[in-house]
């Protein structure tokens, strides 16, 4: 994974996380930050924003790439634990669980990221790539179910120009997740599901956010859902070549590239 561009997508997706926050000092760009509302609003922006920044920068780099994906890691996992209120609070409602799963799939990258560059043994290493592993494909499935539910809404970010029709790509987009889900948790066929994931991911962001971007450049909520998606695919990336390196089986996971 030493030159793998999962890790430079990963990375820069995060340096672009902590930029948003600074460029609009906005905490809407994590929703899950309204929890902290009393705490003071600059000290909360620049504290993520640095980490966001820090952490992106030095995943970028083999030799500190354990300590970024460390922190980013642990800022995802908080990020998801204070979701956990809005899921709590309006248990029906999907969105608060797609929101926590959402910053767990980033937290899941982190965790495989540490486990190939980080300071840590053998054994917990295994223990730990395989814990992201299982906790991306668990994430597949979130956004599986949230495409499903909120389906008239993601068809409406489809463009309109792509044939057959916004509701088709909507339906196949949501049973694409579904079945990376299966792969990844069964291991079936999983090194391709990963592949086609990422490629779909991505796929996204070319068409959907990229467009949005430049039709509104001063749109937070664009520049955000971009710089999510980015990050996501990063995760899905790091996903498949956590895959390659231990020939499609998740239960292995290969020496620590130094």
């Amino acid at each position: 994974m030493k030159y793998s561009l999962s890790r430079y997508i990963y990375g820069l997706a995060a340096v672009g996380f902590g930029l948003c926050a600074l460029v609009w000092h906005d905490i809407s760009n994590w929703p899950q930050l309204k929890t902290l509302a009393e705490a003071p609003r600059e000290v909360v922006i620049h504290t993520v924003a640095a980490i966001e920044i820090l952490g992106g920068i030095a995943v970028l780099s083999p030799k500190t790439a354990g300590a970024g994906a460390a922190a980013l890691g642990a800022i995802y996992v908080v990020f998801a634990l204070l979701g956990i209120r809005s899921i709590v609070e309006h248990p029906l409602v999907y969105n608060g669980f797609g929101n926590f799963f959402e910053q767990f799939s980033l937290a899941a990258g982190a965790m495989i990221l540490y486990a190939t560059y980080g300071a840590i043994a053998s054994g917990r290493r295994a223990r730990l790539a395989q814990i992201g592993y299982y906790s991306f494909g668990i994430c597949l499935l979130s956004f599986a179910l949230e495409q499903y539910f909120y389906l008239s809404a993601t068809a409406g970010l489809v463009p309109k120009w792509i044939p057959p029709g916004q509701m088709f790509w909507a339906i196949a987009t949501t049973a694409a997740f579904a079945l990376a889900a299966a792969a990844l948790l069964t291991g079936f066929m999983a090194r391709l599901a990963s592949r086609l994931t990422t490629a779909m991911l991505v796929g996204f962001g070319l068409l959907v956010w990229f467009p949005a971007i430049l039709a509104g450049p001063h749109s937070l909520p664009n520049w955000s859902e971009g710089v999510e998606t980015l990050a996501i695919a990063g995760s899905a990336w790091i996903v498949a070549d956590f895959l390659d390196q231990n020939h499609a089986d998740p239960r292995r996971i290969a020496r620590t590239n130094q």
